[in-house]
């Protein structure tokens, strides 16, 4: 079956859209979103800028910004002195892995603080919720990944 490439751009932007509302940068979300809709999984610099019309400038601060949050990685096209941009294998399941790292760290901190002013206090016992429920969240993650992944297998889907 041949790609549909109208239909292809068409949902690289309406998904680009959606995960600029949920607070990515623009960009990000674009190259993100082509990057998922590749048949590799890896695309790059100029194969990035003609299928999105952007300039090397604009693929070079998404993919900083993807790199850093680790959406993907740099990796050097074999035999050619370019790179690729890669997605992450089990990309879903390392970013929520790393935001329950930090749910961990966030719940430290707020447990620290909320040591810090006072149990008793109205600030204390608000920093206090927020803890306990930074605590709850994480547990629910971890939860929901065991899940995923019981999941998943029965899918039988490729890796």
């Amino acid at each position: 079956m041949t790609r549909d490439e109208e239909a292809v751009g068409r949902f690289v932007e309406r998904f680009a859209a959606q995960l600029t509302d949920a607070g990515m940068q623009r960009m990000a979300a674009r190259v993100f979103a082509a990057l998922l809709a590749s048949d590799g999984a890896a695309m790059t610099s100029a194969e990035l800028g003609e299928t999105l019309q952007i300039s090397p400038a604009a693929v070079s601060g998404a993919v900083s910004y993807l790199t850093q949050v680790s959406m993907v990685s740099r990796e050097r096209e074999p035999g050619s002195r370019r790179d690729r941009y890669v997605l992450h294998n089990e990309l879903w399941y390392e970013t929520f892995t790393r935001r329950d790292q930090a749910l961990s760290l966030f719940e430290k901190t707020l447990r620290e603080g909320a040591a810090s002013l006072g149990p008793d206090t109205p600030a204390g016992a608000r920093v206090a919720e927020t803890a306990a429920f930074f605590a709850f969240l994480q547990q629910e993650v971890l939860g929901m990944m065991d899940r995923w992944r019981a999941h998943r297998a029965q899918l039988d889907l490729p890796t």
